[in-house]
């Protein structure tokens, strides 16, 4: 009979503390650093396509500013969505035209996959987006449930949980998008 000493020879320890250890360490990283996120329907079509798994960065957002035409990944509660920042705090926003307008001045948006309807925040009950918040938009145009909708509105920085830009399968798309 194996005695207990044994048992836990200095073998069995170190090799036991090395996968408590590693274990660790991932959940660590993905609750505070990174974390894999899967595309979820066309919104975002022709940049990403459903089923995509990227690689979404939650720290990014603690050392520096959301900027315009960032990728990011919002907190809905019951679900996580993917979208393109188009408008920042304090901004005014419009489509005329199949053009985008910040603060009456026209922008080059070079990402959307299909036309983008005339559109003003005044729509959705805002003169200008409020602060601490963003105005974002799917690539696909039509076919993409953003902050024109006041089913989604425009959306907290809180809710944002990070910037999504490395692909990572399936591999002939692994790479940077923009």
């Amino acid at each position: 009979m194996m005695r207990v000493k044994e048992f836990f020879s200095n073998d069995f320890v170190k090799t036991l503390i090395s996968y408590i250890l590693i274990i660790l360490a991932v959940v660590l990283i993905r609750v505070f650093l990174i974390d894999p996120f899967r595309v979820d329907g066309s919104s975002m079509n022709t940049t990403l396509s459903d089923g995509e798994i990227m690689i979404l960065n939650k720290i990014v957002y603690k050392k520096k500013d959301i900027q315009r035409f960032d990728i990011v990944v919002i907190n809905e509660g019951d679900k996580k969505i993917i979208k393109r920042v188009i408008g920042l705090p304090g901004e005014t926003i419009e489509y005329k035209d199949n053009k985008l307008y910040i603060n009456g001045e026209k922008i080059n948006d070079p990402y959307p996959s299909t036309v983008t309807d005339d559109f003003s925040i005044q729509d959705i009950g805002h003169t200008k987006i409020p602060g601490d918040c963003y105005f974002v938009m799917g690539d696909n145009r039509k076919d993409s449930l953003d902050s024109r909708y006041n089913d989604v509105g425009v959306i907290k920085k809180n809710m944002i949980m990070g910037r999504a830009k490395l692909v990572i399968w399936p591999l002939n798309k692994f790479g940077i998008v923009e």
